[in-house]
């Protein structure tokens, strides 16, 4: 896997703040199980105290992020209060930067230099996706065009770029979700987080979903087409840091979502299928004789679930597929964290790329 440190973040969140449109799928409230509303100061000097009490000495860089709304698109006056306050903890050494979620059309000249003073690292786009139609059909109110030029001035300006994109949106299909990040990659972010779409109770998408005029991809169909863009994206050295929404009681519980592939583990499914399809490559060139037709894999132990699946789903299939008696899994860490061993050959996730950026 792409090997990245991560930061320690103090989440703040501002639900819907900012945000000039309320998008088709977008409940944030629903999702962080909090109300929108900006924090005050005190209120929010506590919560950041409360929370830099669990960065412990190994976890660094600290940042101080601002998630669940438009953070360019709040009043000056308010971005200047939060980044002011959250300028101190980086003064005092209590952390090292601040990040922020942002729209495209919110980043323009005027904000980015309202900004400038303040030690700003990181700033995540919401792209959700290049397709002008998919973008209109999702009521995001902004073009491909506006990510691209938002991308150009975060870029000049110095701060490191985050995009995040959604599957299975309405009119979206792998396809047109592929040729998004092929876009993005083009843009050279510092990294991408992937969200297949999650039909949430009290969203417009939930009143279309119920009278069937939406219909979300299953949880196969997600796992499948994430894995793709993963991989592609991995081709061009962009690390994915995140895969499906975090998991919260609030998800997991069923009060929140209606339909669609929620899995608290979702990344964990997509490398999973990635160690499956790794796994038949090889024993498509293995021969297997003898009584006892048993497989053997050399993986690093951190890999073993991944390469076994949940609930072993991947050696059940692997066995039917091969017709094996058994497969045997030997934790080596030795290896380095993408290479797949047999007893007779050996591959990497780089080999496994290469049919999924032909689909592109």
């Amino acid at each position: 896997m792409q090997k990245i440190r991560k930061p320690f973040i103090v989440p703040v969140f501002i639900p819907h703040e900012g945000c000039p449109h309320r998008c088709i799928f977008c409940d944030q409230s629903a999702i962080t199980g909090k109300a929108g509303h900006v924090p005050s100061r005190e209120s929010l000097k506590e919560y950041i105290d409360g929370y830099l009490k669990y960065a412990g000495p190994d976890r660094y860089p600290v940042q101080i992020s601002f998630y669940g709304g438009t953070f360019l698109g709040l009043e000056n006056e308010t971005i200047i209060r939060l980044l002011s306050l959250a300028s101190v903890y980086v003064e005092q050494g209590r952390a090292h930067g601040i990040r922020f979620s942002t729209r495209p059309d919110s980043v323009t000249k005027e904000k980015l230099d309202l900004i400038q003073p303040f030690p700003v690292r990181t700033v995540e786009l919401g792209v959700q996706s290049m397709d002008d139609t998919v973008l209109a059909l999702s009521n995001r109110g902004h073009l491909a065009s506006h990510t691209e030029a938002a991308a150009t001035l975060l870029v000049q300006r110095g701060y490191e770029m985050g995009l995040q994109i959604m599957t299975g949106l309405p009119g979206d299909d792998l396809q047109k979700s592929q040729k998004t990040v092929e876009r993005l990659s083009r843009l050279k972010p510092a990294f991408l987080r992937i969200y297949p779409v999650l039909v949430l109770k009290g969203s417009a998408l939930a009143r279309l979903f119920l009278n069937g005029q939406y219909a979300p991809i299953e949880l196969h169909e997600a796992v499948d087409q994430v894995k793709r863009l993963y991989l592609y994206l991995k081709g061009k050295n962009i690390p994915v840091i995140r895969m499906g929404l975090q998991a919260s009681e609030e998800l997991d519980n069923g009060s929140v979502v209606l339909a669609g592939p929620y899995h608290p583990s979702f990344g964990h499914l997509v490398f999973s299928a990635i160690f499956f399809d790794m796994a038949v490559k090889m024993l498509q060139k293995e021969t297997i004789q003898g009584e006892n037709k048993q497989a053997v894999f050399y993986v690093h132990s951190k890999n073993i679930s991944k390469l076994r699946g949940l609930k072993n789903n991947n050696l059940d299939v692997l066995k039917a597929l091969f017709h094996l008696d058994s497969i045997r899994v030997v934790p080596d860490d030795s290896l380095d964290m993408e290479i797949f061993k047999t007893v007779n050959d050996s591959m990497t996730m780089t080999d496994l790329m290469a049919d999924q950026i032909q689909v592109i």
